[in-house]
């Protein structure tokens, strides 16, 4: 991806993912990679523990770890801001989707 306004929104797309899934249940890295690339994202784990770190240090996830086969195993839970900056974000997203996909002003 060469663009960088668009490496820009993919970003942004990626962690609405990680919160959105971290909301629903535990969460680790490579299943993220994993279900990021069944939507098309190609990234690795480079780009992905960054972010993950950067949303703990931010406060929106919350780290445990566990052994998991022996080895030690970092999930990540969303957190109570987590989960108030996702509602946010879906209402902004409905919005946006509103007006740019179905062509449509948002309703006041």
């Amino acid at each position: 991806m060469s663009d960088p306004l668009l490496k820009h929104f993919y970003g942004g797309f990626i962690r609405l993912h990680v919160l959105y899934h971290a909301e629903k249940e535990p969460i680790f890295g490579l299943e993220m990679i994993e279900e990021l690339g069944r939507h098309g994202y190609r990234i690795g784990p480079g780009t992905l523990y960054p972010i993950l770190h950067q949303l703990e240090r931010d406060g929106y996830l919350k780290r445990t770890d566990k052994v998991v086969a022996g080895h030690r195993r970092k999930t990540y839970r969303a957190t109570a801001a987590g989960r108030r900056l996702l509602k946010d974000a879906k209402a902004k997203l409905r919005e946006l989707f509103t007006e740019v996909i179905e062509d449509r002003p948002p309703q006041r």
